[in-house]
């Protein structure tokens, strides 16, 4: 799934994204293509992008990626997934999760200050943290650790839309595993309003919260042109129309033929 571009279209796509009134380029792990993306960024610099660029990650990076990316990121988006270690082993397969993402993103914090146009966040980190069903005192220990070293100088955006995949979709030993019996479910109100009261705990008052509604499937859908929603994207290109693109052919082969801003 996807297709394989060029730097060229790639900051071509950058340039064509900003005329159509975007307010970012949101960058979304891209950790494993940082040297392309930091090529493809500073081309299309050159040739006019203006505004503010995110890198949204997992925050999996390393001292050299983040050296890397320091010239080039405005805003930083990094998930806090969990500070437990034999958790992070059980779901993503190492228990160094923890260890990295913290480092990385108290570097990233002092990389960009907070720094605001109106209510828009222009430079800075926001800090993410999905909330997963049954599993509490995991937000409770990112809450907290969130409190005591990046209170004032970040902003944390809590989200509430873990969307349980079918049992047919997971592997065989995911499905036999214990923990795993929480995973088919959605976020009820009770543990909702739980993590609420932990924010009051910590006294963090400055961020996101995401409402608490019944729950939607809001996975996206890659295999469409538009991925998402009709009335919450409009695509300028697909991967799936990659034949038949809705960019000119010459702006997309030839980002010297879109004229510098």
């Amino acid at each position: 799934m996807g297709a394989e571009i060029t730097v060229e279209t790639f900051a071509a796509l950058c340039l064509k994204l900003q005329d159509a009134g975007v307010e970012n380029i949101n960058l979304v792990t891209g950790t494993h293509w940082i040297p392309s993306i930091v090529e493809g960024i500073r081309r299309a610099k050159e040739y006019g992008l203006q505004i503010p660029v995110l890198w949204n990650s997992s925050g999996f990076e390393n001292d050299l990626a983040l050296s890397l990316l320091e010239p080039w990121i405005d805003v930083y988006l990094p998930d806090l997934k969990t500070l437990d270690p034999s958790f992070s082993k059980e779901l993503f397969g190492t228990p160094r999760y923890p260890e990295t993402a913290t480092k990385a993103i108290q570097r990233m914090v002092e990389i960009r200050a907070p720094q605001f146009d109106e209510d828009r966040m222009v430079q800075g980190v926001i800090v993410r943290h999905l909330v997963l069903p049954g599993f509490l005192e995991n937000t409770r220990e990112v809450l907290q650790w969130f409190s005591q070293n990046l209170r004032y100088r970040a902003i944390l955006s809590l989200m509430f839309q873990y969307t349980p995949l079918p049992r047919d979709l997971l592997p065989p030993e995911q499905v036999k595993a214990a923990s795993w019996v929480e995973w088919e479910r959605g976020i009820t109100e009770e543990e909702y309003q739980r993590v609420l009261d932990y924010l009051e705990e910590f006294r963090i008052r400055d961020g996101f919260v995401q409402e608490y509604t019944p729950l939607d499937n809001l996975l996206p859908d890659f295999s469409r042109p538009n991925a998402f929603p009709a009335n919450l994207a409009s695509p300028i290109w697909s991967w799936v129309e990659w034949n038949n693109p809705t960019l000119p052919p010459e702006s997309l082969s030839n980002p010297s033929a879109v004229p510098p801003h």
